[in-house]
């Protein structure tokens, strides 16, 4: 079976790459209320210096041209953290579906029942990465 890079990262310890780490610290901080102040502010100064443009449409541009920079990079961003959430939490169930194997194998010498239930299970482990 192919191993994400969870299963890797597990057996190996944490030697995320500066980029995993600044991801990580991206999301924390995107996640909270302080960064919704902060666009909120953006937008506030924003609306404030429609005075100080001469067209309308190059201040309109503005705000959009920012928003759609900033959307972006974001988007990547929360993207990337929600792989490796998703990749993480798909190895603790392999692990935990591996060791749930092993535990029923061990029984089945003494309820012959527990068999095909175990190779079922076995068959489901990495279900995801054959689909």
């Amino acid at each position: 079976m192919e191993r994400s890079e969870a299963a890797e990262t597990r057996e190996q310890g944490d030697r995320r790459s500066l980029f995993d780490r600044f991801v990580q610290t991206a999301y924390l901080r995107v996640s909270q209320a302080p960064f919704f102040f902060l666009c909120a502010g953006i937008v506030i100064v924003w609306l404030v210096s429609l005075p100080l443009w001469v067209d309308l449409k190059s201040w309109q541009v503005a705000i959009h041209t920012v928003a759609s920079v900033v959307t972006l990079l974001l988007l990547v961003l929360l993207e990337n953290a929600a792989r490796r959430a998703e990749e993480a939490s798909q190895e603790k169930l392999n692990v935990i579906a591996e060791a749930l194997a092993e535990l029923m194998a061990s029984q089945s010498r003494t309820d012959p029942d527990l068999e095909e239930a175990t190779q079922k299970l076995r068959d489901a482990i990495g279900l995801e990465a054959r689909h």
